[in-house]
């Protein structure tokens, strides 16, 4: 039996137990990875911290749509400490959500989690800012490079906030400061891990993983399924971003556990590639080999041209005509990421 449902006065209680496990089960790895952290090699250790670390994510990710129970204040209890640390939860919660508009999803002005700009904001950065948006743009760059510019953009835009006199997040960072040091306090004042290590491995690591996975996630077209990727991993990966990659049914059916993400996949595969106009790839072996550093498309959004884009040249076609969230898809040109199946 996968989940539970039980009566609660007027209210129905869900529980789903595979999502439970799997967070006893993370944090138990957390705590006993870095108690015997001092028996473990350096080489052996930051792969596992790093793993763990992601996972944390994709498991608050859960959270943030609802799981593992029908009581979203007890789901929170459940991953209140932050293993990954740099981003309060109803921050993240408040993002994601925000994201989850399709109508909006890769705009610059109105999705949080794209990795576009204008070209009026690509026109009035300097060459240092540009070279890093092109870097960013390969699956290098971006696994390497991007968990720095998110966490700089939390962090600095959380006290650019308090400074202008908006208190409305200010709960959140006060919450987060108990949620980082319950497993902070753990694994380096109890077990002894040294500070560096739980920021390289379970900090930056496990978001590098999670910028792995959105990488390909969302490319800037017209029609909204064709916006949303599927990279048809193997378990390891899978498992580790709980089956996120398969990013079309996750869209589509947002509050659906992720046990049950591959099943449905499996069930509708053709229906889904039809719904994304195939935007796939058959692993991240090909995505590394196309794209390692070679950037996968220019940093401005294609749907707002309004000055040339700069810095990069390839092959190009034309978008077919529609809206994205009032922004109108004029004469633009988009690079093919995907090869059809």
């Amino acid at each position: 039996m996968t989940s539970g449902v039980r009566r609660t006065g007027r209210k129905r209680f869900r529980i789903e137990w595979p999502t439970v496990v799997l967070i006893a089960g993370l944090y138990l790895a957390f705590g006993l990875l870095t108690w015997f952290h001092a028996a473990i090699p350096i080489w052996l250790f930051l792969p596992l911290a790093i793993y763990l670390g992601g996972l944390y994510g994709h498991v608050e990710h859960e959270v943030i749509h609802g799981h593992p129970t029908s009581n979203r204040r007890l789901n929170k209890v459940m991953i209140f400490p932050s293993i990954w640390a740099w981003i309060p939860h109803p921050v993240s919660h408040r993002m994601h959500m925000t994201h989850h508009r399709d109508q909006y999803l890769t705009c610059p002005e109105k999705d949080p989690e794209s990795f576009y700009v204008t070209p009026e904001a690509w026109a009035k950065m300097g060459p240092m800012e540009r070279g890093l948006r092109i870097a960013m743009n390969s699956f290098a760059g971006r696994v390497l490079l991007s968990p720095a510019r998110s966490i700089f953009l939390v962090w600095s835009g959380g006290l650019a906030r308090l400074a202008k006199g908006d208190r409305s997040d200010l709960s959140a960072w006060l919450w987060h400061i108990p949620a980082i040091a319950l497993p902070l306090g753990w694994a380096c004042w109890i077990s002894g891990l040294p500070f560096w290590l739980y920021l390289v491995g379970f900090v930056y690591g496990g978001a590098a993983l999670s910028a792995m996975r959105s990488f390909l996630e969302h490319q800037a077209v017209a029609e909204v399924g064709e916006r949303i990727c599927v990279v048809e991993s193997g378990l390891f990966f899978g498992f580790l971003f709980l089956f996120n990659n398969l990013h079309i049914v996750h869209h589509k059916h947002p509050g659906l556990a992720w046990y049950r993400i591959p099943a449905r996949w499996r069930a509708k595969r053709e229906a889904y590639l039809a719904l994304n106009g195939r935007y796939y790839y058959r692993g991240y072996a090909e995505v590394v080999r196309r794209f390692l550093i070679t950037p996968k498309e220019s940093p401005v959004h294609p749907g707002m041209p309004r000055v040339a884009q700069q810095g990069l040249s390839w092959s190009r076609i034309s978008l077919p005509g529609g809206n994205l969230a009032g922004a109108p898809f004029g004469p633009a040109t988009q690079r093919v990421p995907a090869k059809p199946m």
